[in-house]
């Protein structure tokens, strides 16, 4: 259809071609440039922490390097929260390091305060050691709760990683995400709130370890004329080419902020009222989030047009999805599927035009983890039972939220 209504798809400012031009006539087209230092001093006065910024390739590059910055290594283990996407989780894999899943709270979403206490005493038990570091993230834009969170790793004295790949922009007590941690971690990829075409940075606590990531993500290169290597390195700087269009990027990223949030509130003002749909919203003032992907709740009660046919589709999402370990309780949710109703409303949307995906799978049962330590309470799993992701980018309007709120109001039975 010509009008289909995407998830979420990136937009241009009209900023971008002058700083891809200068660069082009320059011939700065080298992973280095006054693009790549430009957009890391527009994103250090964006965060407002003055804190260092080290523009890389991808968000999934920076919690490479997040880690190796905190001397995480083979034998180490990593928790990290189970409901993600995976690339929260792989790169404690490319390090060496065992991926501990801690499970979420209900309020939102990310990981479990109490639960990851709990699970930090039990590998000390189960280990002799404790883990190396902890990796939070805000899902879908959600700060995670950090004053908890940070008790809790203070108790322990463990570092933590702050995953805000989905969270530029976002908020906690006026502060925005990815700095409150000892490494924060910022993505820039094509579906996030700003991009670079595919990118990401690096946080930093000061020049020290900014000056060490840069010298990871340069190959390890020490400064001899004919190159001299005592580390593995990694090919992890951005381009000139895509620091230019985050650069251009920055004139509007708070204008495609307040946009989400605004998508955001319509969707709750027009469909939050219909019984058994919920949509995710701040608990309290002390979150601020960006709402970058609008998501919803749907109860098992609520019946959606379809619901026969979309059975075996719901089926074939889940295979593999079984064999998790599971350390912490005995009434563990154990159904991970998305609901028939979630699935058969999805399909009934993409029929229509409008595009939706269901929530991140918990990591505790992907396949590809499924053999590592996981401490679960059922939440992840039922929010990927219920949860659908909603059109939020900014090419969606008012009118076109409209189209998706009727729409979900047509195929209900």
């Amino acid at each position: 259809m010509d009008d289909r209504i995407l998830l979420r798809m990136c937009r241009m400012s009209g900023h971008e071609m002058p700083f891809i031009t200068e660069a082009f006539e320059g011939e700065w087209v080298v992973p280095l440039g006054p693009n790549v230092t430009g957009f890391e001093k527009d994103l250090e006065k964006f965060l407002g922490e003055n804190l260092p910024v080290v523009a890389l390739s991808s968000g999934t590059a920076a919690l490479h390097l997040g880690l190796i910055g905190l001397g995480v290594g083979e034998g180490d283990e990593v928790i990290v929260q189970s409901m993600t996407f995976s690339a929260s989780v792989n790169p404690v894999r490319y390090v060496g390091a065992t991926p501990v899943m801690v499970d979420s709270e209900a309020d939102t979403w990310n990981i479990d305060p109490e639960l990851l206490d709990y699970a930090i005493a039990d590998r000390i038990e189960k280990t002799g050691k404790k883990p190396k570091a902890i990796v939070v993230v805000c899902l879908y834009g959600m700060p995670a709760k950090y004053e908890e969170i940070l008790k809790v790793a203070g108790k322990w004295d463990i570092p933590v990683l702050e995953d805000a790949a989905e969270a530029f922009g976002s908020e906690y007590e006026g502060r925005k995400c990815g700095t409150f941690c000892k490494y924060g971690v910022l993505s820039f990829n094509g579906n996030k709130m700003i991009t670079t075409s595919g990118g990401g940075a690096l946080v930093c606590p000061d020049m020290e370890a900014a000056k060490k990531t840069m010298y990871y993500a340069t190959q390890a290169r020490l400064g001899y004329a004919y190159y001299q290597h005592v580390d593995v390195g990694y090919n992890y700087r951005i381009s000139n080419i895509s620091a230019g269009i985050g650069r251009g990027q920055m004139y509007v990223a708070d204008e495609y902020i307040a946009h989400h949030r605004h998508r955001q509130e319509y969707y709750l003002k027009h469909l939050g009222c219909v019984e058994g749909i919920t949509i995710h919203c701040n608990p309290d003032n002390r979150f601020n989030s960006n709402f970058w992907l609008s998501t919803a709740l749907i109860d098992d009660s609520i019946r959606i047009k379809g619901e026969e046919e979309a059975y075996a589709s719901a089926i074939t999402s889940i295979v593999g999805g079984a064999g998790a370990v599971t350390e912490q309780s005995s009434d563990v949710h154990t159904d991970c599927e998305p609901n028939t109703n979630v699935e058969a409303l999805r399909l009934g949307l993409a029929k229509l035009g409008i595009e939706t995906r269901p929530l991140w799978k918990p990591m505790h049962r992907q396949p590809v983890f499924s053999k590592f330590p996981a401490y679960t309470n059922g939440v992840a799993e039922d929010l990927f039972h219920r949860g659908i992701c909603l059109p939020s980018g900014p090419y969606v309007t008012d009118r076109d939220a409209d189209r998706v709120i009727n729409s979900i109001k047509s195929l209900i039975l």
